[in-house]
């Protein structure tokens, strides 16, 4: 899974022109899923999403983490984030998920947040999505899960 993180202030995503999703204070995630995810990669990318320290504490440091401000989330699905561009300048996007799978670990990726978030907005899988933003800061990060670390185990697990 690969997950584009913005804090945002506001953020929110139209279709057809009506608002299907949206968040005040938090993070929006756009989110792509690949081939070889399962729920455990999309449990281990949100564990990493919901720690992370972004948001200022009364220093002005970048401190505190989403729960710790009692922030909001918008997740939008976003196989582009799979795009293979280094052949000519039309993208491939064959390294993303299949849309059924795709779509599963989407709302998996969602029910787990949900779990630890006061309000998840979503967007529509597949749909054709107009996303409006503020970001905060700006803040952007980029997270592969190709590229986090596995949790250690406690000694005597």
């Amino acid at each position: 899974m690969r997950a584009c993180i913005q804090r945002v202030s506001e953020a929110s995503v139209m279709i057809d022109g009506k608002v299907s999703g949206s968040c005040d204070k938090g993070f929006l995630v756009l989110l792509g899923v690949g081939p070889d995810d399962t729920e455990e990669t999309a449990r281990r990318l949100w564990d990493k999403i919901f720690r992370l320290r972004v948001f200022d504490d009364a220093a002005g440091k970048m401190n505190l983490s989403l729960d710790q401000v009692e922030g909001e989330v918008l997740v939008v699905s976003q196989f582009t984030l799979f795009a293979d561009c280094r052949r000519g300048n039309r993208p491939s996007f064959t390294a993303a998920a299949p849309p059924e799978l795709g779509r599963s670990l989407y709302e998996c990726f969602c029910d787990l947040a949900e779990k630890d978030v006061r309000h998840v907005g979503r967007g529509v899988f597949g749909a054709e999505m107009q996303v409006s933003l503020v970001n905060d800061g700006p803040i952007t990060i980029w997270l592969d899960t190709d590229d986090l670390v596995k949790p250690r185990r406690k000694q005597g697990q």
